[in-house]
């Protein structure tokens, strides 16, 4: 059995080394591209969350049973960003900077 690969191996044999190589690379750069868009959307994921106003609002109460008694339900997540009922602790002219 081994006679009969044996020139097919031979015959590929100088075209290994660059599939090889090509194949490695090509390795190498899909885990940097994976790497680069984990990181991306984490950048992205934690600017989202940078938007959620809850915790200066005057009704959080940063207690873990009832987070906000106007919306408890939405309190603390992405539905709450533009959340109506908002009115911040700090003064009003600190919030217009």
């Amino acid at each position: 059995m081994l006679q009969l690969l044996r020139p097919l191996i031979e015959s590929l044999q100088p075209y290994l080394v660059p599939i090889c190589f090509v194949c490695a690379w090509a390795i190498v750069l899909a885990i940097i591209g994976n790497t680069f868009a984990a990181v991306n959307a984490s950048v992205r994921r934690a600017k989202e969350m940078h938007q959620i106003p809850c915790a200066n609002c005057r009704f959080f109460t940063n207690d873990h049973r009832l987070k906000c008694p106007v919306h408890p339900m939405t309190a603390l997540s992405e539905r709450a960003i533009d959340c109506p009922d908002y009115r911040s602790t700090r003064p009003e002219f600190l919030d217009r900077l």
